[in-house]
């Protein structure tokens, strides 16, 4: 987020001056899509949790990857 305030605020700079209006664009455009990535990567990890809450005390590895597989099947 802090990319993304200080990327525009160097557009705008750079709009002014007319130097570094390249690197400004490229600042905003990857914090804007590493926001959207972060944002992704959550949901995805708040589905997994919520699909493959029984597993969460397993008393093994193995255990807890067949119980994953299971709930995530359907089974």
């Amino acid at each position: 987020m802090i990319g993304l305030i200080l990327g525009i605020a160097a557009l705008m700079t750079a709009r002014r001056t007319g130097a570094g209006r390249g690197r400004a664009i490229a600042a905003v455009t990857m914090s804007a899509l590493a926001i959207v990535v972060s944002g992704l990567a959550a949901v995805l990890l708040a589905w997994f949790a919520n699909h493959t809450q029984e597993c969460y005390q397993p008393d093994s590895l193995s255990q807890y990857t067949r119980c994953v597989r299971q709930q995530l099947d359907g089974d």
